[in-house]
């Protein structure tokens, strides 16, 4: 992940230098050499994701692509806050290694499961949801496009609610690599620890606002920041309402930066008329700067 951007941009080693002097371990030998195992664990994946996710961003920051607004799902919230200038590099390597860490140490392992429904509505998987929760924890965590919803929570809840789903019509249901059930209630108690760590930091006002993810809903302030993330954890990430908010605002064009394409397609399931890019090395960065900029 990321190995052939830091290839052919070296000065990108001083990013990794710094996330490893943050963490006590070599983050560019995990994200580039694995294991795998090792990576899909949830507190060594958000920082790995965060980092890679900025060098990326490095390539555009001085250039002449300059951001309206910045959104990110989920964990890729505190790498739209890096980029907004909200919060220092180090300081959110540090912020999301705790967040791993107290998501990790939140449910006992093996206990918990995300699952991804396709083909039912919004309502019909909330429905089937409160339907399962007889057996434990279950809820939609990701509201991520029309006909896409991820639902996470205790095991056997999310089973059930996946066996109801397929009654119900839904065209696949899978469930997906994630360690921790992630949006949920179950997250509470490492939403309250890690609001220690988001007060204890210094936040500046955004330089453009960031549409967040709990309430799909423009924010510019540092403490409406910190009431945000903090409030994200236990709560669905709102991503469908999240990019009609910034087509309604007259953004048309949409830049996913970091590895992967999983959001660009979202984003042309949630809006059929934006245009999208992606941004995740040297030579995809040049592809977008010859049609964008």
């Amino acid at each position: 992940m990321g190995k052939a951007l830091h290839a052919t941009n070296s000065h990108l080693s001083a990013l990794y230098k710094d996330a490893e002097q943050v963490l006590g371990y070599d983050l560019g030998a995990l994200c580039f050499e694995g294991p795998a195992e090792q990576l899909n664990q949830t507190e060594y994946t958000q920082p790995a994701l965060l980092v890679t996710s900025v060098a990326a961003f490095q390539l555009v920051k001085d250039g002449p692509i300059i951001p309206s607004a910045v959104a990110g799902h989920s964990l890729g919230e505190y790498t739209a806050l890096v980029a907004a200038g909200a919060i220092g590099f180090r300081e959110a390597v540090r912020l999301v290694h705790k967040r791993g860490q107290y998501m990790a140490e939140a449910v006992s392992p093996g206990s918990g499961l995300v699952a991804a429904v396709l083909g039912l509505s919004e309502l019909e998987v909330s429905a089937v949801c409160q339907e399962a929760e007889v057996l434990g924890v279950v809820a939609p965590a990701n509201l991520n496009s029309p006909g896409q919803t991820v639902i996470a929570g205790e095991k056997s809840a999310v089973e059930r609610a996946l066996e109801l789903a397929k009654t119900r019509g839904a065209k696949r249901v899978k469930a997906l690599p994630v360690s921790v059930p992630v949006h949920t209630s179950l997250m509470q108690v490492a939403a309250d620890r890690l609001k220690k760590d988001i007060d204890s930091l210094e936040w500046s006002d955004l330089k453009v606002p960031l549409i967040n993810n709990v309430d799909a809903k423009a924010i510019f302030s540092a403490d409406e920041v910190r009431v945000s993330l903090v409030r994200q954890l236990p709560s669905s990430v709102r991503w469908q309402e999240t990019i009609q908010t910034m087509w309604t605002m007259g953004i048309t064009h949409f830049i996913e930066i970091g590895p992967g394409k999983v959001l660009t397609g979202l984003v042309k399931r949630i809006v059929p008329e934006a245009e999208t890019w992606n941004i995740f090395d040297q030579e995809s960065y040049d592809h977008v700067l010859s049609h964008v900029a």
